[in-house]
């Protein structure tokens, strides 16, 4: 027989989510929410990120934000991995950052673009070299014969380029979603959630809409 998960009220934050106390501008609503989950939960940075096919056919996995701001939320990935892929052919894509501890989610929907060659580049030299090994030796989300093939090829490489800085992956480089719909969610009890939703307005304002739970 399938198991049941059996409803449940576990305890939750008590804080309210009013209208009145958000920031009109939802990055900047992110800002106070991100630093908040920061000081509190571990891996705060940790987001789903969820893409489709031309077709729709969707896909999701987590993926780490390396950075936010006006110009929208960046990640970093190869290219020719199935998540580069179908964002070659369809940037419409959504992220999902969950901080359980808050009982708070945050939801950001948009289009996401490369970033430029330069701005890729940058990152990879702040990677630690393993990590960058890594980029260089994995053939992403391809089948391989096996995982002693791939520690043997970072190995080589490792030894092809010992003391001096590693080449650049040719396929490997950031995303930048540019945010075209917020959504601030806050656990409350007996599942009576808020729900503030950011959409564009104006003028380059927002407007905040409640939403039911």
């Amino acid at each position: 027989m399938p198991s049941r998960l059996r409803g449940h009220n576990p305890p939750v934050p008590e804080p309210e989510l009013r209208e009145e106390d958000v920031d009109p501008d939802p990055l900047r609503q992110f800002g106070v929410w991100f630093q908040e989950a920061s000081a509190a939960l571990p891996a705060p940075e940790a987001m789903a990120l969820a893409t489709a096919t031309a077709t729709g056919r969707p896909s999701l996995r987590m993926v780490l934000m390396k950075e936010y701001d006006e110009r929208g939320f960046a990640f970093y990935t190869n290219y020719e991995s199935r998540k580069g892929l179908e964002l070659n052919d369809n940037p419409q894509a959504a992220l999902l950052f969950y901080w359980a501890g808050l009982g708070r989610q945050v939801r950001i929907e948009g289009d996401a673009t490369r970033t430029s060659a330069e701005e890729s580049a940058a990152y990879v030299r702040t990677r630690p070299r393993a990590s960058q090994l890594s980029a260089l030796a994995s053939p992403q989300t391809r089948p391989v014969e096996s995982r002693a093939a791939l520690e043997q090829r970072v190995a080589q490489i490792a030894g092809r380029y010992e003391g001096s800085e590693l080449p650049l992956p040719d396929a490997w480089g950031g995303f930048r979603l540019v945010p075209e719909r917020y959504e601030f969610w806050q656990q409350r009890r007996d599942r009576f959630h808020d729900r503030l939703v950011y959409t564009p307005g104006i003028n380059g304002r927002w407007t905040l809409t409640r939403l039911a739970p």
